[in-house]
């Protein structure tokens, strides 16, 4: 599953190949309230076809009866504002006053969308600037803790995942969570040394490693953009490589089971390894929110849902686990609860 800056810039290249004009268009700055962050892109064919978002709608919905009355004519970068007047800020969908800035850049075979593409399909993390009184573009290599930079001389944007995701396990669940975790902007490492797991695995764009997990733990140097996600269900595979997972600067690291398991798993890290309570305290175990989750998917969107919220410093469900959830969701079920919100 490509992100929505790939899926945009692979959709750029595909328009320009087939000899289509297009503008890429780029969330400069934000004035109160908006639909979507800074460094959201959209791509706007000749046609009014669109891909991306830069609004909820309404500011693409002018973008397209623009191309589709006027062509796409710049031949220039331009720098345009939205909603400045409550009553243009209404009329765009955005809050009373509040302002949105874009950068719109038409692009040529010389924009180096191509280029960007390959290296983006290598797997590198590039910084690509624009100038915006030329529209000359430059790439360069780039670093995670990098963010997007614009001046009145250049934009500079960040393409490629800025974020690593280790799954300890290749089984079906694995498969879900690596996918939608692409999605995101994670580059995804899968480790699992069993053989016949090995044999089934075919995820696109995924690394496969059939290292011991606390061995490639260890190899990938966790830094604060790392998590790691134990789904093996084997103590073998996956106390290891916590304990190394623990003792890094991972800003995530869970584990699938039961209650009863996680809390043998913390008393195994605990008397055998030498863990320490502040260490143990990283483990999110039982993993994931509870939402009911029954099947694969629905657990990968539990496991992903508090991943990132751990990601994003959001305290979910505070001072309520996972036991109390099923309780109230239980008694909310029978009607014997009318506000579930307050923990027990």
């Amino acid at each position: 599953m490509d992100n929505i800056d790939l899926e945009v810039l692979k959709t750029c290249a595909q328009w320009l190949d087939s000899g289509l004009r297009c503008e890429l268009v780029t969330v400069l700055k934000t004035w109160g309230s908006s639909p979507r962050p800074v460094g959201s892109m959209l791509a706007i064919c000749e046609d009014g076809r669109v891909v991306g978002s830069v609004s909820g709608g309404c500011i693409e919905d002018d973008m397209i009866a623009l191309a589709r009355s006027e062509g796409l004519t710049r031949l220039l970068p331009a720098i345009v504002t939205y909603g400045i007047s409550a009553d243009e800020a209404h009329r765009f969908g955005l809050p009373c006053g509040g302002t949105i800035e874009l950068a719109i850049e038409p692009l040529t075979g010389d924009s180096q969308i191509r280029t960007l593409m390959n290296r983006l399909t290598a797997g590198e993390l590039v910084a690509r600037r624009l100038d915006l009184q030329t529209g000359v573009v430059t790439l360069s290599g780039a670093i995670p803790s990098e963010s997007m930079q614009v001046s009145e001389s250049a934009l500079v944007t960040l393409h490629g995942p800025r974020w690593r995701l280790l799954i300890i396990g290749a089984g079906q669940l694995s498969r879900f969570v690596a996918q939608i975790a692409q999605g995101m902007d994670y580059a995804v490492t899968v480790c699992d040394p069993r053989e016949e797991y090995q044999a089934s695995w075919s995820v696109t764009g995924v690394d496969l490693s059939t290292s011991m997990p606390d061995d490639q733990v260890i190899a990938m140097h966790l830094d604060s953009r790392s998590a790691v996600i134990a789904l093996t269900h084997d103590p073998k595979l996956d106390d290891l490589a916590l304990m190394e997972a623990l003792r890094s600067e991972a800003f995530y690291v869970g584990a699938i089971g039961s209650r009863l398991n996680n809390q043998r798993r913390r008393e195994r890290l605990a008397e055998h390894f030498d863990m320490t309570v502040e260490q143990l305290a990283k483990l999110h175990g039982p993993i994931g929110l509870y939402i009911g989750s029954k099947t694969p998917a629905e657990i990968a969107i539990s496991i992903l849902a508090q991943l990132t919220a751990v990601k994003n410093g959001v305290m979910v469900q505070a001072g309520l686990g996972i036991a109390d959830a099923k309780v109230l969701a239980g008694l909310a079920a029978t009607g014997e609860v009318c506000d579930i919100h307050s923990p027990l």
